[in-house]
């Protein structure tokens, strides 16, 4: 019979508690079959500036992809400008190797639409969606409509005149026109450069609606300082549950803002594999779904080929109220 000492009993646990540890991370990395990646630390270029939605959701995921112990670790480089585009127009040029990432939504199409970038999402090769967060129609607190419904009659009688706040070209606009598709109503378009910008002017009543979120706008609509006329999720929001959704207000708009992660074209379906792999391990990690569900935001996990599938339909259901709304400007 073997007899072993305390030491042994000690460092075999060692050995295999640093054994379970390195195959929990294994699985989450999928670093086992790690492809050549040129770099120790890949970029994350977030379109827009430090403290917006895309930044903080991808803030938290980078954070929990580098504790796994991620090969490459991930670094949030933000690119600001020109409603997103001019981040997008510096990840289609990168090297294909691996060391540059692009996070991306739906505005990687509207802008195409509105002629404002000549690149669209299939400049790059999908890798994984991640979230969708759904919009919330905010008003201006001293604005007399309190919900969609409302707004709605209130449009119809001064067509064109209550200002709408939102990026020209990107997602926070397009809202408003799938509203404008949906009830025929028109509004005054006012763009501003990212979320934080139409916040501000929204509580400063220099605008009197805006696309807005409820990571972003949560506290102000509890403290009274905003009001939320609907939700364009196809259910009430947990955190608000009193607003109704725009469907319910009898607006058709069934709309969320769907972020997820790009390569540059010509990227290796190794690379790309690898971090859908780490992507998917930090988007179902349970105190990321804690944290972002607090912030309104819902887990809507695809991997490559699905998000490619999904970015298509958007492209081809979005293409004809683009044109319809008048907003569609390329020449095919």
């Amino acid at each position: 019979m073997n007899k072993f000492s305390s030491k042994d009993i000690i460092k075999n646990l060692l050995k295999a508690s640093l054994a379970g540890a390195a195959l929990l991370a294994l699985s989450f990395t999928g670093a086992s079959a790690a492809p050549s990646i040129p770099c120790g630390t890949a970029k994350l270029i977030v379109p827009w500036g430090a403290g917006g939605g895309t930044d903080v959701i991808f803030r938290q995921m980078v954070e929990k992809v580098n504790k796994s112990g991620a090969k490459p670790q991930l670094q949030v480089v933000n690119v600001g400008g020109q409603g997103g585009n001019k981040g997008a127009k510096q990840a289609s040029k990168a090297k294909p190797d691996g060391c540059t990432l692009f996070a991306i939504h739906q505005s990687a199409i509207t802008s195409y639409f509105t002629g404002r970038i000549d690149i669209t999402w299939d400049a790059f090769e999908t890798i994984s969606m991640v979230t969708s967060t759904p919009s919330i129609i905010g008003a201006n607190v001293n604005t007399p409509y309190n919900n969609i419904s409302e707004l709605v009659a209130a449009a119809k009688k001064a067509p064109g005149s209550i200002t709408a706040g939102g990026t020209f070209g990107s997602t926070s606009q397009f809202v408003f026109l799938l509203l404008v598709d949906a009830t025929g109503v028109k509004f005054k378009h006012v763009s501003y450069d990212g979320t934080k910008q139409r916040m501000t002017a929204l509580l400063a009543d220099n605008i009197k609606l805006g696309e807005i979120n409820l990571a972003a706008a949560i506290k102000f609509i509890k403290a009274g300082k905003l009001k939320a006329l609907g939700v364009t999720n196809d259910a009430r929001l947990d955190q608000i549950p009193d607003i109704k959704t725009a469907e319910e207000q009898g607006a058709k708009v069934i709309f969320a803002v769907e972020r997820g992660v790009v390569a540059p074209k010509g990227t290796s379906p190794e690379i790309v594999k690898h971090y859908a792999k780490m992507f998917e391990g930090a988007a179902m990690d349970k105190d990321f779904k804690a944290a972002m569900h607090k912030k309104g935001i819902l887990i809507n996990y695809k991997g490559p080929e699905d998000y490619k599938k999904h970015f298509q339909a958007t492209y081809d259901y979005w293409k004809p109220i683009a044109k319809q709304v008048g907003v569609y400007k390329r020449k095919d």
